[in-house]
C-alpha cells in the first residue's frame, strides 16, 4: 500500500489509539508462561491537566512498557487518579464560591456529594489527554484513591498501626496552613527563602527600673504566647540574671529565665524567646521544662482572645500593631533585614504557621529501618545513582508524619469516640500516645461503625471529624491497585512492581513512603529501580509557571506537530537525572525526524518487489556475496540495536532516541538509500532496505508509536508474519555475525572522503551539477586499495569525474583537505572566479570576525556568565570554538586563492 505524500499526524493518532484500545492491546493478565513486567503510574490528580511534566514522565514509563512488551514479557501499566484531598477540596469550594455558596453552608455530606460530581464530570480529564499522549496503559484496570477496593486498603492500615503502637494522637508542633485551614506535615509545607526582619525588643527585668533583656525574633506577633527567655549558661551577658523574673512586654506576663546548652549565642542577641505553642524548638524546650502551652491563633491565623486588644486581627497585621506599640512604649530597639527559610503550603503557597494541635501520627522510625537496608543493599537501586544519598538522608533522620488532616474531602480517620465515657475521662480524647488500652476510653478504632461503646454499652457515638493526608493513600499505590488486602492473581503475579518514574519532588512525599509500605504490608519491596527524572524548565532555566507566562502547553504541541514529535523530541533532549529546558523550536526536532522517516519509508514501498522481501536475513546474508555497503548498514543496524536495548536497560532514553535518530536520519536515510538508488530494484538491495527499514521501525516503535504503526501496517508483510499491529511484533534480534567493525571502519573513512570533497564544494561554491576533478595523496597502501575497490562510490556520491589515488603533489590553485592520512586536492582552475570569490570569502572573514568579538565580549561578562543558564553559556562556548575554526579555514582559503 503506497504512502501519501505527507504524513499528517492529526489524521493518523486517534484512529491508531482507539484500534490498540479496541483490541484490547494494553490490556494484561497473569501468564504463567511469560514473565511479568509491570509499572504503575503515579497517580496524577483528578484535578490536574497535562502539563509538559507529565509528558515527560508518562513518556518515558510508555517507552519501557512497550520495550517490554515486545521483549516478550506481560506487561502491565496500572493507571489510575488520586483524589488529591487539599486539592480538590479547594477547587470545588471555588467552583460552589461563584454561586455565592459556601462549604459550611451544605454541610458535610452535602459537600461531599458535590465533590463526587465534579469528579464524575472533570475527574478524568487528564485520562482523556495522557491517551492523546499516546499512554498504553491498562485503561480496565483504572483506579481511584477512593474506589471501594483502595478505600479498604487504607482503613485495613491505619487500624493495623494503630494496633501496632504505630499510630498515635498527640499534641504537637505542626505545619498549620491559615488558608486551607488544616495540618500539613513537613514535607507538604515547603520552605522558601524570603526577605524579613530581625526585630530587637526589650524586655524588663521584674522589681527594676531600667535593667532588660534584648530579645531578636522574626515573628514579634508570637511574643503573646511566650512563657520564658532561654540564654546559653555559657553566656557571661547575662550570668547576673539568675532567680530574676522577665516581664512579657505589653501584656506585662511573667517569664521564667532558663539556662540551657542547647541556645545558640551568636544568634541574635543570644537569648531565645520561648513560645511553646507556636515553634517546634520551644516546643521542645516546653517540654523539657514542663512550660505552659498558650496557643495565640484561630485557625485562620487571627489573633485569638488571649491576645488582648490584638484579638482578631491578621498575624501579620498584629505583627505591625504590636512593633509600633513597643515602639511607643520605649521597649523597641531596631530592627534589621533578615533573609531566612520560611514554610510555605504546598498547595496555596501562603505562609505555614507553626501551631500546637492535636493530631494523628505515624511513628516512621520502626518502618524506616528495612526500607533503609532495602536501597543500602541495593535490592532497590536509584536511577541516577545520586539520589541514593538524598533518600538515605532523609529516612535516617525521619520524623513523624502527621497523617490527620482538617477538611472534608479524603478517607475520614477510622477512630470513634463515646460521648458517654469521653465525658467522664476527657483526658481519653485529648492525647492516645503511648497509654495502656483501658486509659483510652471512649476511643474505639474500627473499619466500621461499632454499634454501640465496648466499654459502657452507649450508643452515642461519633467518628473523628479528620481526614487522612492524601498520601496515606498512596503510599499503598504499589499493591492496593491489585487488589490487597485480597490476595488476588493480579497481586501475586504483578507484584513486586519493576520500575518507578517520578520526579525529584516526591521522593519523600511518595517514594520512601511507598517502599516503608510495601515492607510492613507485603513483605516485599514494592519496586525494583526508581528512575527520577528532571524538571522541565523553559529555555532559560526557569521553572515553568502560569503566574510566569513560560508554559508550553503539551495539548497544543501535540495539535501542532504530533503526539510522536513531542515524545521524540522532549527524550531526545532529557539526559539521565538531568533538567530539560524547552522551547517550542524543539519539537521540530521530532517532527523533521518523522517526515524524514515517512519519505524514506514512502520511497522504499514505493520500489519493492514481494518476491524480494521473504528471505530470511540471517540465510540472505550468509548466502550472499555483499558489497561494502551492503555489510556496513547491516552491522550499523546491528550495533545501533545493540545500544539501544543496554541503554534502554540503563535508562538512558536520550542516549537511545540520540543513536536511533543518527542511524536512521544520518546512516540509513541519508546514506545508505541513495547508494541503493541505481540498484534498488536487484535483490540484495530489495531485500536490506526493506529488512532495515521494517526492523528500524520496530526498534523505534516505543518512542514514536503512531508513525510506526501507520508505516507498519501498509509495509508489505511476508506471508509467514503474524500478528496485526507493530505492538505484538517482537523486539529484534541482534545478530552478532552480522556486526563487523572492520566494515563500520572502512565505510567511515569513505564517507569522511565524500564529506571532504562535498564540504570543499559547498565553500567554493561550486555547483551541484558540475563534476570535478579530486586527487587524493596517500602513501598508505590500504587507503589506495580501499578508495580503489570503492572508487565507483566515490566519484558517484562526490559529483566527482576523474580521481586520482596515490602519491600526488598539490596541483596549483587547488582547495585542500585533510583527512587522516590523507590529503585531498580539489584543482579549482576553470572552476570559479577567483577575483569575486577572494570578495565573498573577505566579506564572510569580516562578520565572522565581528561575530567572535561580540562572543568574546559576551563570555567575559561576568554578569552573563553567572546568570544565564548553563545550556546557554555552553552553547555560546560552543559556537565560539566552532567559529574559531571556521575563521581558521577561511583565512587558509584565502591564502589558497590568493597564491
Amino acid at each position: 500500500m503506497e504512502l501519501p505524500k505527507t504524513y499528517n499526524p492529526q489524521e493518523v493518532e486517534d484512529r491508531i489509539y482507539s484500534d490498540w484500545e479496541s483490541r484490547g492491546y494494553f490490556h494484561a493478565a497473569p501468564d504463567p508462561q511469560k514473565k511479568p513486567y509491570s509499572i504503575v503510574i503515579p497517580p496524577p490528580n483528578i484535578t490536574g491537566i497535562l502539563h509538559m511534566g507529565h509528558a515527560l514522565n508518562n513518556t518515558i514509563q510508555d517507552i519501557l512498557v512497550r520495550f517490554k512488551k515486545m521483549q516478550g514479557f506481560e506487561s502491565e501499566w496500572m493507571p489510575g487518579t488520586d483524589h488529591a484531598g487539599i486539592a480538590t477540596q479547594n477547587v470545588v469550594e471555588r467552583s460552589l464560591a461563584k454561586k455565592g455558596v459556601k462549604r459550611h453552608d451544605l454541610g458535610r455530606e452535602k459537600f461531599i456529594e458535590e465533590v463526587w460530581k465534579w469528579r464524575e464530570e472533570y475527574g478524568s480529564t487528564i485520562i482523556k489527554q495522557l491517551k492523546k499522549l499516546g499512554c498504553s496503559c491498562d485503561w480496565e484496570r483504572t483506579r481511584f484513591t477512593m474506589d471501594d477496593g483502595l478505600s479498604e486498603a487504607v482503613l485495613d492500615v491505619f487500624v493495623k498501626l494503630y494496633q501496632k503502637g504505630l499510630i498515635y494522637r498527640g499534641n504537637y508542633i505542626i505545619n498549620w496552613c491559615p488558608r486551607c485551614q488544616t495540618a500539613l506535615s513537613d514535607e507538604e509545607s515547603q520552605h522558601k527563602d524570603i526577605d524579613g526582619m530581625l526585630y530587637h525588643i526589650k524586655y524588663p527585668v521584674k522589681a527594676s527600673n531600667n535593667e532588660y533583656v534584648v530579645v531578636a525574633t522574626t515573628r514579634p506577633e508570637t511574643m503573646l504566647g511566650d512563657v520564658a527567655v532561654a540564654v546559653n549558661p555559657k553566656d557571661e551577658r547575662y550570668a547576673g540574671l539568675k532567680n530574676k523574673t522577665l516581664l512579657l512586654p505589653i501584656l506585662g506576663r511573667e517569664l521564667k529565665i532558663l539556662y540551657d546548652g542547647f541556645v545558640d549565642m551568636t544568634f541574635g542577641t543570644g537569648a531565645l524567646k520561648v513560645t511553646p505553642a507556636h515553634d517546634p524548638v520551644d516546643f521542645g524546650l516546653g517540654l523539657k521544662y514542663g512550660l505552659e502551652q498558650i496557643n495565640i491563633m484561630n485557625d485562620d491565623a487571627t489573633i485569638n482572645s488571649v491576645g488582648g486588644d490584638y484579638e482578631g486581627m491578621d498575624r501579620f497585621e498584629a505583627r505591625e500593631a504590636i512593633v509600633d506599640e513597643l515602639k511607643d512604649r520605649g521597649l523597641f530597639i531596631k530592627s534589621e533585614p533578615h533573609r531566612h527559610a520560611v514554610g510555605h503550603c504546598y498547595r496555596c503557597h501562603t505562609i505555614v504557621e507553626p501551631r500546637l494541635s492535636l493530631q494523628w501520627f505515624v511513628r516512621m522510625k520502626p518502618l524506616a529501618s528495612p526500607a533503609i537496608e532495602a536501597v543500602r543493599s541495593g535490592s532497590i537501586k536509584f536511577y541516577p545513582e545520586r539520589w541514593t544519598k538524598v533518600y538515605l538522608d532523609w529516612m535516617e533522620n525521619i520524623r513523624d508524619w502527621c497523617i490527620s488532616r482538617q477538611i472534608w474531602w479524603g478517607h475520614r480517620i477510622p477512630v470513634y469516640y463515646c460521648k458517654q465515657c469521653v465525658a467522664s475521662s476527657p483526658s481519653s480524647i485529648k492525647d492516645v500516645e503511648q497509654k495502656p488500652e483501658d486509659d483510652r476510653r471512649g476511643v474505639i478504632v474500627s473499619k466500621t461503625k461499632p454499634g454501640k461503646c465496648p466499654v459502657c454499652g452507649s450508643t452515642e457515638i461519633e467518628q473523628d471529624q479528620d481526614v487522612l493526608d492524601t498520601w496515606f493513600s498512596s503510599w499503598l499505590w504499589p499493591f492496593s491497585t491489585f487488589g490487597w488486602p485480597k490476595e488476588t492473581p493480579e497481586l501475586k503475579y504483578f507484584y513486586p512492581t519493576d520500575t518507578l518514574v517520578t520526579a525529584q519532588e516526591i521522593i519523600f512525599f511518595w517514594v520512601a513512603r511507598m517502599i516503608m509500605a510495601g515492607i510492613e504490608f507485603r513483605n516485599a519491596i514494592p519496586f525494583k529501580s526508581v528512575y527520577i527524572h528532571g524538571t522541565v524548565r523553559d529555555i532559560t532555566g526557569t521553572k515553568m509557571s502560569k503566574s510566569l507566562g513560560n508554559v508550553i502547553d503539551p495539548l497544543d504541541m501535540i495539535s501542532k506537530y504530533g503526539a510522536d514529535a513531542l515524545r521524540f523530541s522532549i527524550i531526545s533532549i532529557t539526559a539521565q537525572g538531568q533538567d530539560v529546558y524547552l522551547a517550542e523550536s524543539r519539537f521540530e526536532l521530532g517532527r523533521n525526524f518523522a517526515n524524514k522517516i515517512w519519505n524514506a519509508s514512502r520511497f522504499i514501498m514505493m520500489n519493492l518487489k514481494e518476491e524480494d522481501m521473504a528471505p530470511d536475513l540471517c540465510v540472505f546474508f550468509e548466502g550472499t556475496k555483499l558489497t561494502l555497503p551492503e555489510r556496513w548498514i547491516l552491522s550499523r543496524f546491528y550495533s545501533t540495536l545493540n545500544y539501544v536495548s543496554g541503554c534502554l536497560a540503563e535508562y538512558k532514553f536520550n542516549e537511545a532516541a540520540n543513536a536511533i535518530y543518527e542511524f536512521l536520519w544520518h546512516e540509513f536515510c541519508d546514506w545508505y538509500i541513495e547508494i541503493a538508488k541505481p540498484t534498488i530494484t536487484g535483490r540484495n538491495s530489495q531485500t536490506i532496505l526493506y529488512k532495515i527499514l521494517e526492523k528500524s521501525l520496530r526498534m523505534l516503535h516505543p518512542f514514536m508509536p503512531f508513525i510506526t504503526e501507520e508505516i507498519w501496517q501498509k509495509l508489505p508483510k511476508p506471508k509467514k508474519a503474524s500478528g496485526d499491529s507493530i505492538m505484538t511484533q517482537p523486539w529484534p534480534h541482534v545478530q552478532d555475525r552480522m556486526i563487523s567493525r572492520e566494515d563500520e571502519e572502512k565505510m567511515r573513512e569513505l564517507i569522511e572522503v565524500i564529506t571532504s570533497i562535498r564540504n570543499m564544494r559547498a565553500v567554493w561554491n561550486i555547483e551541484a551539477r558540475v563534476d570535478v576533478d579530486v586527487i587524493i595523496n596517500t602513501n598508505d597502501s590500504e587507503d589506495v586499495k580501499l578508495l580503489s575497490d570503492n572508487i565507483d562510490l566515490v566519484k558517484k556520491l562526490a559529483k566527482v569525474s576523474d580521481l586520482r589515488i596515490g602519491k600526488h603533489s598539490k596541483p596549483k590553485s587547488s582547495a585542500v583537505s585533510v583527512i587522516r592520512k590523507m590529503e585531498i586536492f580539489l584543482p579549482l582552475e576553470g572552476l570559479i572566479d577567483f577575483e569575486k570569490e577572494k570578495a565573498r570569502l573577505l566579506k564572510e572573514h569580516l562578520r565572522m570576525e565581528g561575530e567572535m568579538k561580540g562572543l568574546s565580549s559576551r563570555l567575559k561578562d561576568r554578569n552573563f556568565t553567572s546568570k544565564a543558564p548553563k545550556e546557554i553559556v555552553d552553547k555560546q562556548e560552543e559556537r565560539k570554538a566552532e567559529l574559531s575554526i571556521q575563521i581558521k579555514k577561511m583565512k587558509d582559503n584565502l591564502r589558497e586563492i590568493s597564491a
